[in-house]
C-alpha cells in the first residue's frame, strides 16, 4: 500500500495507513480544485489497495463517490501523476469536469501541453478559457487530427514496406537474368519514362500553347516571347543530360543504334 502511494505521489495523512484517515482525507480533497481532485484520485487508489478485497466499494458508498466517477478520478491521477502540484496544465484546466474530459487525451499530448503550451491546434489558453463543451468539441477534433496522422503515416510505412519489398524481389529476379535479359528489361523501362516526357510535351504542353494563342486572339496579348522561353528551357535541359552523360548526336529519329526488339518496343 504505502508503495503504491509512493508511485503516485499521494502523501498518507499524518503517514498512517489506516482506510479510515485515508477516507477523510479523500473526503476533505473532495470539497476542493483540480489539484485536490488528482488527489482525490491518488488516494482512492491507495485506499483501494488498503481496504482489501471486496471492501472497496463499500468505501466508496461511505464517501457517496458514484463508481464510475471514482474510475474518472483513478483514471486522472494515473494520468497526470507526472504533472507537479504547481502544473501549467492543471492550473489551466481549473475544473473536475474539465479534468474529465482531458482524459481522451492521450499521454504525449499531455506532456506537449505541459511542455510547450500547445498540442496540435490545442493550447494552454484554449483549456483555461473554453467551456466545457467547447473543450469536449475541442479534444475531440485534436483527437481526430492525431487519428488521421496516424493513418496517413501507417500508409505511408506500409507503402515504404512495400517498396522494399518489390525492390527486394526485383533484385532477385535480376540475379536470375542473363546481362542480355536485364538490359532490355531496363532499356524498356527507361523508353517508358520518356515516352511519358514526350505525352506531357506533345499533349498537355500543347495543350495549354493553344490556350494561350486562344487568349491571344481574343485580347491581343503576345504570349510568344512567354512559351519561347519556356521551349528553350526544355532544349536547354535536354542538351544538359546530351553533355552529362556524353551522348553523340543521332541526327533526328534515327533509331538504327537500337536492336530489333528496343526498336518495337
Amino acid at each position: 500500500m504505502r508503495a503504491v502511494a509512493t508511485q503516485l505521489g499521494y502523501q498518507l495523512p499524518a503517514d498512517c495507513t489506516s482506510p479510515d484517515l485515508i477516507q477523510r482525507d479523500i473526503a476533505a480533497n473532495m470539497r476542493r480544485s483540480v489539484e485536490a481532485c488528482l488527489e482525490v484520485g491518488r488516494g482512492l487508489q491507495v485506499l483501494k489497495v488498503a481496504c482489501g478485497h471486496g471492501n472497496f466499494i463499500e468505501r466508496l458508498d461511505s464517501l457517496g463517490v458514484d463508481r464510475k466517477v471514482a474510475v474518472k478520478f483513478m483514471t486522472s491521477a494515473a494520468k497526470f501523476a507526472s504533472l507537479g502540484n504547481n502544473s501549467a496544465l492543471t492550473k489551466a484546466i481549473g475544473s473536475q469536469s474539465k479534468l474529465f474530459e482531458m482524459l481522451v487525451l492521450d499521454d504525449e499530448q499531455i506532456e506537449e501541453l505541459e511542455l510547450t503550451g500547445q498540442s496540435g491546434e490545442l493550447s494552454l489558453d484554449d483549456v483555461a478559457t473554453m467551456s466545457v463543451k467547447e473543450l469536449r468539441k475541442a479534444l475531440r477534433e485534436a483527437r481526430e487530427e492525431k487519428d488521421d496522422v496516424g493513418r496517413v503515416l501507417a500508409s505511408k510505412s506500409a507503402e515504404l514496406n512495400q517498396a522494399k519489398q518489390d525492390l527486394e524481389k526485383a533484385k532477385r529476379r535480376i540475379q536470375t537474368m542473363s546481362p542480355d535479359d536485364v538490359t532490355k528489361e531496363m532499356r524498356q523501362a527507361v523508353v517508358g519514362i520518356a515516352f511519358e516526357a514526350e505525352a506531357d510535351i506533345t499533349g498537355k504542353l500543347r495543350e495549354a500553347f493553344n490556350a494561350l494563342d486562344e487568349h491571344a486572339a481574343q485580347t491581343g496579348t503576345d504570349h510568344r516571347a512567354f512559351q519561347a522561353q519556356l521551349v528553350a528551357h526544355l532544349e536547354q535541359l535536354l542538351r544538359t543530360l546530351r553533355d552529362e552523360f556524353q551522348l553523340p548526336d543521332t541526327g533526328g529519329e534515327d533509331f538504327s543504334w537500337m536492336t530489333p526488339e528496343e526498336q518495337e518496343a
